[in-house]
């Protein structure tokens, strides 16, 4: 179902809010059938029309428009805002729905769609013979697939900026080690297995780096590695815990969790001076923080009286703003347009993933395989 495709979409983006099918005043296919005064009376500001006809051979012809009801209602010739149309395979119809999507959210907010992307996450199946799986699915849960299947428990999945690549952890030698592998050649290379914890890989902007978490010096601390020259650099060296690096947008420094204050905290280290700064206070503790796509807030999971939630902290003027309301949320992802996170969260009675709206106005479970799902990464913008 395209239309339904595309208004979930556009639903979960937080800034649409489509008309249900049963409260059309009437089903235009092309602009020349809308009677726009019956829309702008109902405050419709835009339409996305189109149809599916039959191709042969298995494909459908899909053709949208996206129309301006205001400037059809005043017979503005400019009223089509844009249009297009494709032939495609009965398989491809919801990626290319995804891509209509993307097509009229950046016409009408001007900004870059993140529909046409993919998450990775790790689903859990106990009592079977490989119970951990690394899985890939489109952004919204469809058209998952399993990319590795492990005995031992895999974790912390990060998409290199290329969306070619997966770093993860694996404990298939009974220890944590670090692994790269690609998601279309199926290559795999283990870049770190030092004594101790080997943790939470998170690819650097440029793809030349892992920041990652190391205790073979004793406590967990912060470092960077160059996946070509395998250099590694220590980045923290406090006493208490320092985990969960993430990069800011701009690759000079980094956001972690540290205990280094009493109990877990947002900091950010400059990699260049080393300067750290705490930027969370409010909340018993904020924990798995990563910056927004435009380097003006982290989004975190915040613990507020027991209850864990998604929350996304304001850097400059440092407002923080809850954004689920469910009791166990944890490993929060955001889109690389900023838009929407994806988290895990307790589903009935089992680990599954939810979106959530940037700015809190929409949420909505994901499907999923029928194991507990967890540690949900988002892709970066696939061409």
């Amino acid at each position: 179902d395209v239309a339904n495709v595309i208004s979930s979409d556009l639903m979960r983006s937080g800034k649409f809010a489509p008309l249900a099918r049963t409260q059309m005043p009437q089903s235009p296919s092309t602009a020349s059938e809308v009677n726009f005064p019956i829309w702008a009376n109902m405050g419709i500001e835009a339409m996305v029309l189109g149809q599916v006809e039959p191709a042969g051979d298995g494909q459908y012809k899909v053709s949208f428009e996206l129309v301006d009801v205001m400037k059809g209602k005043a017979g503005d010739a400019n009223a089509v805002l844009t249009a297009g149309s494709s032939v495609v395979p009965a398989k491809k119809l919801r990626q290319f729905a995804h891509r209509i999507s993307d097509i009229v959210y950046e016409k009408l907010t001007g900004e870059r769609g993140a529909f046409l992307t993919r998450i990775s996450y790790v689903s859990f199946h106990p009592g079977t013979q490989y119970p951990y799986h690394l899985m890939v699915a489109d952004y919204d849960g469809y058209n998952e697939s399993v990319l590795l299947r492990s005995h031992e428990p895999l974790m912390s999945p990060s998409w290199s900026p290329d969306g070619r690549k997966l770093a993860y952890v694996s404990f298939e030698k009974r220890t944590p080690a670090i692994y790269i592998q690609g998601i279309y050649d199926r290559s795999r290379t283990m870049v770190a297995s030092y004594p101790g914890i080997n943790g939470a890989p998170e690819w650097s902007p440029d793809g030349s780096k892992l920041a990652l978490v190391l205790s073979k010096d004793g406590q967990p601390d912060i470092y960077v590695l160059d996946i070509g020259s395998r250099q590694l650099t220590r980045v923290t060296s406090d006493r208490a815990i320092d985990t969960e690096p993430s990069w800011a947008p701009d690759g000079r420094s980094l956001v972690f969790t540290s205990e280094r204050g009493g109990k877990p905290q947002i900091y950010r280290v400059d990699l260049a001076s080393g300067q750290t700064q705490r930027l969370t206070w409010e909340g018993d503790m904020n924990l798995a923080a990563s910056m927004s796509p435009d380097g003006k807030s982290v989004v975190m999971v915040s613990r507020v009286n027991g209850q864990y939630r998604i929350a996304r902290q304001d850097l400059e003027s440092g407002a923080v703003y809850v954004l689920t309301q469910t009791s166990l949320d944890e490993s929060p992802s955001v889109a690389p347009n900023g838009s929407m996170i994806i988290y895990s969260t307790i589903y009935q009675g089992r680990k599954g993933l939810a979106l959530v709206s940037a700015d809190g106005r929409f949420k909505a479970n994901l499907p999923s395989t029928n194991g507990e799902v967890r540690a949900p990464a988002w892709s970066p913008f696939l061409n």
